[in-house]
């Protein structure tokens, strides 16, 4: 171990692939979560049916036992432990902390009691706190996130007689209260309507997801904004919402005179965006409860103090776990006393990298020492090292580049989509999508076609009319050096190019 130790501050996605990365790369760390468990928006935010807390668990308890990860629980940092102790007692402080509020509705009477917001609502059907919700719901967005809330929805259903206020879905929020178990033997279908800006097909929600929807019984209006809360005068409670078909002009919502409508709605969800909790890390806060990030995750103006995951943008789940990813890179860097701002710009794909000078050495393959002088021809000299280039930071290679005629057509191994209908819809959790067997996994990776790289499939060599493209011999073979080319046969006829199926070959003379 280096002897190093890194403050990771949140316990989701970002922070556990960040911790994962570091313990790796030799560096301990600790984890902060504010939370009774890890997992954050994968476990509180996104159902069970979609990231099973079967195949979480598992994940998660892997990362942890690889030693040197300490966890903390419970514990809100800005509140219970300060920023200042964190920079004291830590080489480095990774902020990870997600975006956990949503935003309000921008229309009048949105602070109506039973006008929540998606991320409290999933938080608490992902505790369990929620087995039974409203009548008449009506969620407000069109992403990934409205869609969740919808289908929680559907499955949740509701009860034939009317919830008593202490238990119903905005108050058990309030109080951070929990519904009894046995609620759920009486739940009954409800109805579920989600509204969105934009027509179907363009909706930020995946097809896929927007198919389920429907599919499950969830009611979608397009192409329509809101306008004003509806608010019963004798309860003061939302009854609906006002509403009008719109059109989208440069990304801002115009409502078309005329078309104003009302839904009715016992509960109103806005799903139409999220940021952070900075309570007492306003030295932190970019004015939009947000985090800022340059090109390598560090925090600008703040040295030792990092950021990945939602609370720089909310994103997907896979974006944060790539970042944390990253970010462990930049801190390892930043641990070796590496000057942060000489870091080169990564690549738009990560893909594969390799050094070859490296490859040599682990061989015992190093080249000779060079040799001052006048060369002439100098691919026979062991100084210098030729047939080689990382292409991987410059440039994504397009199937133009490719010989595709190696690869005859194979269709993709689908995973078997097993999601409930509408009228089978209650009370059904299971997992949405089977997994893949082990041979179906098998086979959709066997469909890669190593764009770019050189799966040595001796085209080159076979092909090449002047006998110039070789085999390097065992004993000089390592990652990057598997054919040489003899330079006094070789005519440049782009042969070798032509016929390589992957478009590693490249008969530029590069940058160097």
């Amino acid at each position: 171990m280096s002897g190093k130790k890194v403050a990771i501050v949140g316990g989701g996605p970002a922070g556990l692939s960040a911790a994962y990365q570091l313990r790796k790369l030799g560096h301990a760390s600790v984890i902060f979560d504010s939370h009774d468990k890890l997992g954050g928006m994968m476990r509180y935010g996104i159902p069970s049916y979609r990231t099973p807390d079967a195949f979480l668990d598992p994940e998660i308890d892997r990362i942890i036992s690889m030693g040197h990860i300490d966890v903390q629980l419970n514990t809100h940092i800005g509140k219970d432990v300060s920023a200042e102790s964190l920079e004291k007692d830590y080489d480095a402080v990774l902020w990870a902390i997600g975006c956990w509020t949503g935003r309000e509705l921008p229309v009048p009477n949105s602070d109506a009691p039973n006008c929540i917001s998606a991320i409290q609502y999933l938080e608490a059907f992902a505790q369990k706190r929620l087995h039974v919700t409203a009548k008449k719901i009506v969620c407000i967005g069109g992403g990934d996130t409205s869609i969740d809330v919808v289908c929680s929805s559907r499955r949740m259903g509701t009860l034939k007689k009317d919830l008593p206020v202490e238990i119903r879905p905005e108050n058990i929020l309030k109080e951070n209260g929990s519904q009894d178990e046995s609620l759920a033997k009486d739940r009954i279908h409800n109805d579920v309507t989600l509204t969105t800006l934009f027509k179907k097909s363009e909706m930020t929600a995946t097809e896929e997801e927007v198919h389920d929807a429907l599919r499950e019984g969830v009611k979608i209006v397009d192409e329509v904004m809101p306008l004003e809360v509806l608010i019963d005068r004798n309860t003061g409670q939302a009854c609906g919402l006002r509403m009008a078909k719109c059109t989208m002009n440069e990304g801002r919502p115009e409502k078309i005179e005329g078309t104003e409508f009302e839904i009715e709605a016992d509960l109103i969800v806005a799903a139409i965006g999220q940021s952070g909790v900075l309570d007492g890390l306003d030295e932190f806060n970019n004015g939009k409860n947000l985090m800022d990030a340059d090109k390598n995750y560090s925090i600008p103006g703040k040295p030792g103090h990092f950021v990945a995951g939602d609370i720089i943008r909310p994103h997907l789940l896979t974006t944060a776990i790539g970042q944390g990813s990253i970010v462990a890179e930049t801190i390892n860097q930043y641990l070796d006393q590496v000057d942060l701002k000489e870091l080169k710009k990564r690549p738009k794909v990560d893909v594969h990298h390799f050094n070859l000078i490296d490859k040599l050495k682990e061989s015992g393959l190093n080249p000779s020492e060079y040799e001052p002088g006048a060369h002439w021809g100098s691919d026979q000299l062991d100084f210098s090292v030729h047939n080689y280039e990382d292409r991987s930071s410059q440039e994504i290679i397009n199937t133009d580049k490719m010989f595709l005629g190696h690869f005859p057509y194979t269709p993709r191994n689908l995973r078997q989509d097993t999601g409930p209908e509408a009228e089978s819809i209650l009370g059904n959790f299971d997992e949405r999508m089977k997994c893949y067997t082990e041979e179906q996994a098998i086979a959709e990776a066997g469909r890669c076609m190593s764009c770019g790289m050189c799966f040595e499939c001796d085209n080159c060599v076979i092909y090449c009319p002047q006998d110039a493209v070789f085999r390097v011999k065992k004993d000089k073979s390592t990652t990057g050096r598997y054919v040489d080319t003899d330079y006094k046969k070789c005519i440049g006829c782009h042969i070798c190019a032509d016929v390589c199926p992957t478009g590693y070959i490249d008969m530029a003379l590069g940058d160097h």
